[in-house]
């Protein structure tokens, strides 16, 4: 795949990995566009790092060298970078205004809002791929982090995901609702069956975190409360179960 030409990065365009393995990994994937390698210039040519740093060269991508401060800045983990940041572009990645500016046909959104597990966010992830989900909504706090566990758990589906970024949930929320999208969260005691769901239109449904669910500030804004039947006294499902139901649920035809 070709490189991009050496441009200001677009945050919301990519992804910026951090770490020595998972950078060589996405440097070592063909089907990966790389924009730029940023070190840090305390690292020892050796190693690992000059493995970064050929491949890198091979592939024809910008490489940039920062003291650990600035590096820091730029991973937004410096305990755990190991002086190596990849910023990596992900075609699907966009913002909620352009996703917006673009949408004309009925869209199905899926919501995260307080889900801090990463391998829980990945799985997310990769079943709203597989379904073909036309949006994630992803704010910039209160949700696990796009770092090496998430895209573990995605399988790698992270990089082709439709990323929808945005400031917070309910921001988001509330810009989709004054576009006619319609809002429903999964509860445990949601009256109405997800599978009752009418598909139709533009929606989208919120998953709550592990342990909070529904963050109030959100709880006002929803439409619909569903949930999943369930039996044998089965009381609840991991939420990335529940995504995986609602996300091929929701993008199925209408009857």
């Amino acid at each position: 795949m070709s490189e991009p030409s050496k441009t200001s990065w677009d945050p919301n365009a990519g992804l910026t990995l951090f770490g020595r393995k998972p950078a060589l990994e996405a440097l070592l994937d063909p089907s990966l566009t790389i924009h730029c390698l940023h070190l840090a210039d305390s690292n020892r040519p050796a190693g690992i790092i000059a493995q970064i740093t050929a491949e890198a060269e091979r592939r024809g991508a910008e490489i940039r060298y920062h003291d650990r401060l600035a590096l820091s800045h730029i991973s937004k983990n410096g305990r755990q970078d190991q002086g190596v940041a990849l910023d990596v572009v992900c075609p699907q990645f966009t913002s909620l205004s352009t996703f917006l500016d673009r949408s004309s046909a009925p869209q199905r959104v899926l919501a995260l809002d307080g889900v801090t597990n990463p391998q829980n966010v990945g799985m997310i992830i990769r079943s709203a791929v597989a379904a073909g989900i036309d949006g994630i909504l992803y704010p910039k706090r209160g949700i696990a982090s796009m770092g090496p566990l998430v895209i573990k758990a995605s399988a790698g589906n992270l990089f082709k995901a439709p990323i929808i970024r945005c400031e917070t949930v309910v921001e988001a929320l509330e810009k989709l609702r004054s576009h006619g999208y319609r809002v429903a969260a999964l509860e445990a005691n949601g009256e109405q069956s997800l599978f009752e769901l009418n598909v139709e239109g533009s929606m989208v449904c919120v998953l709550g975190g592990e342990t909070e669910g529904i963050s109030p500030a959100v709880q006002a804004l929803v439409d619909s409360r569903l949930s999943i039947p369930m039996a044998h006294g089965v009381e609840s499902l991991n939420v990335a179960v529940t995504a995986a139901l609602v996300a091929f649920h929701i993008k199925k035809p209408p009857a």
